[in-house]
């Protein structure tokens, strides 16, 4: 018998279909995402993105310096704050881009180096990381890492009170109840926070749409 939790998740599969979730070239690309998407929109991080110049020119150039790991920890702070500007708060998450890429170097940049470590001891290392808090850490262990680790963002916390889902308080309880009701799985993991997060932006919004939403009228919230 399945969870009502595994249930919701089918049910918003059939209706969105499989999202094709965190577009990124490569897993740093993930983890700069990860960072830079705090406290402000998508698309704000996509034109921060956008503002870096090729992964394979080296040449550190002010105005386009590249997506690698390489050139983030080479470059000037004032400089990486200058090409992440759109995405806000650029001067403190300048900083943390450098603190994380520092992590990621202890694998000498190398994502099938850090899959080969336990899950926990990698969160561990993540959390204590200035500028890693738990959304951002498993985001980056989820989607860039290919770690099942549940992400809890305000969309998931939203969703659980108005459907309502008694998933407890606090970003660890949530985390845990999700796990502890879904199959240990990466696909379903990054499907569900997806899906979770194109239902709300679509329907389940601080002030709800709630005709056509798929989770119809078993939602506590509906009407």
């Amino acid at each position: 018998m399945i969870s009502t939790i595994e249930s919701i998740y089918h049910r918003l599969l059939s209706h969105h279909g499989h999202p094709r979730w965190w577009p990124a070239k490569t897993p740093y690309e993930v983890v700069v995402g990860a960072v830079l998407t705090q406290n402000t929109a998508w698309g704000n991080v996509e034109k921060a993105i956008a503002n870096f110049g090729d992964a394979h020119d080296l040449s550190l150039s002010p105005q386009s310096i590249p997506l690698s790991p390489e050139a983030i920890l080479s470059a000037d702070l004032p400089d990486l704050a200058a090409v992440i500007r759109p995405a806000g708060y650029f001067n403190q998450k300048a900083v943390y881009l450098k603190t994380v890429t520092e992590w990621f170097a202890k694998y000498d940049f190398d994502a099938a180096a850090v899959r080969r470590e336990p899950l926990e001891k990698l969160r561990g290392e993540l959390l204590a990381t200035k500028g890693v808090g738990p959304e951002t850490a498993d985001s980056i262990l989820l989607y860039a890492f290919d770690f099942p680790t549940f992400v809890v963002d305000a969309y998931t916390v939203r969703f659980c009170d108005r459907y309502p889902i008694d998933a407890g308080k606090g970003y660890a309880v949530v985390k845990a109840y999700f796990e502890a009701n879904l199959p240990r799985s990466v696909e379903v993991y990054n499907n569900f926070h997806a899906l979770i997060v194109i239902n709300g932006a679509k329907h389940c919004r601080k002030k709800a749409l709630c005709e056509g939403c798929p989770l119809g009228v078993e939602c506590g919230r509906v009407g």
